[in-house]
């Protein structure tokens, strides 16, 4: 019974922190959009290809985008922050027994979620006002600073928290250790999910969607493993980004913006390494993978072939600019991803330690 009792309460830390902050997020959004408007914070549409050509075709797609309110992220990892803070006034007072604010388990997540936050914000601002050479930061110092955010990530995680292996999904296998090369992984995996994450939100509705799936995964994952705080973690972004979901989907009201995507995208690969499944991440991740492998087979080929493998990179606008809808695409995708979220989460579950 003491158990029954145990895992209902555990449920309700996480089913109730994410419903807070679906509430909170849903609530907020109408006065949070009016906002973007009134700073004239909207999308402005690429000119040039990642190549430094122009993007011709692009801006035929998406020109009646121009103008969309952007930087929609700030919505969730504010949403996430302001119910962590939340927790921990009511753990404070006794009023809740748990907080997600946890040394262990979500510290190095929040930061994550907070700076990369902080670094697409910039970024994103310095688009919509079009400051700079590249109208944004450079690809260049936005690698720098992902970096910099990696390695003090990957130093906490091997010196302080000690870890150094990987968890294989092979029944009955030992964990892998890595020992000192777990910092220069955890940096890649780090870099490599914030940028793959960043190039799939390109479509309504479509980098949002499939985050739902991975977060929802590794937040089963990291509750079998014992990470309860961080299994409601994952919970309290799913349901921030229900909300974000909810006015998202086409015709978009907002989008994410990179200080959604790149934040995101380096807290799930935070997440993936705190839960030891590095190796799973890409099979959760699946499509995120699809799309930064169009984007690098791309500018290879046009690097060194001079000829394009798509008509667009990332794949998704390939799809468009072959005739299919916005939203075909977009459900297409999700559903490849949801099928390799359930399978990447099984092969998670297959060796926990």
């Amino acid at each position: 019974m003491n158990i029954l009792h145990q895992t209902i309460s555990n449920l309700t830390l996480i089913t109730g922190s994410s419903t807070i902050a679906f509430i909170i997020a849903l609530s907020i959004t109408p006065w949070f959009t009016k906002q973007l408007i009134k700073f004239k914070i909207g999308k402005q549409i690429r000119e040039n290809t990642m190549s430094g050509e122009k993007s011709t075709l692009f801006s035929a797609l998406h020109a009646k985008k121009s103008g969309t309110p952007t930087m929609g992220g700030l919505l969730i990892w504010g949403t996430v922050i302001l119910v962590a803070a939340i927790s921990r006034i009511l753990s404070a007072t006794g009023v809740f027994d748990r907080s997600l604010l946890n040394r262990k388990e979500t510290w190095i997540p929040l930061f994550t979620l907070i700076t990369c936050g902080i670094l697409g914000a910039v970024d994103d601002y310095l688009n919509v006002k079009g400051i700079g050479n590249t109208k944004g930061l450079s690809a260049k110092l936005k690698l720098l600073w992902l970096t910099i955010f990696s390695g003090i990530g990957a130093y906490w995680f091997h010196f302080k928290l000690g870890f150094n292996s990987i968890n294989l999904p092979i029944p009955g296998a030992d964990n892998f250790e890595v020992g000192i090369w777990y910092i220069p992984i955890f940096i890649f995996v780090i870099i490599g999910t914030a940028n793959a994450v960043n190039f799939t939100d390109g479509l309504d509705g479509l980098a949002s969607g499939l985050l739902i799936m991975s977060f929802g995964a590794f937040g089963v994952i990291a509750y079998i493993k014992g990470l309860l705080i961080l299994a409601a973690l994952c919970g309290v972004i799913c349901g921030a980004l229900f909300a974000f979901l909810w006015f998202n989907v086409p015709p978009a009201r907002f989008y994410m913006g990179d200080t959604g995507s790149l934040a995101l995208g380096a807290t799930l690969g935070v997440i993936a390494m705190l839960t030891q499944q590095t190796l799973i991440l890409p099979i959760i991740g699946f499509i995120f993978v699809i799309e930064t492998l169009s984007v690098i087979i791309q500018l290879f080929s046009k690097k060194f072939f001079k000829r394009k493998v798509f008509k667009i990179a990332p794949i998704h606008h390939h799809f468009e600019q072959c005739g299919y809808s916005e939203f075909t695409v977009v459900m297409r995708f999700w559903i490849v991803g949801a099928i390799m979220a359930i399978a990447g989460t099984i092969l998670g579950l297959i060796n926990l330690t």
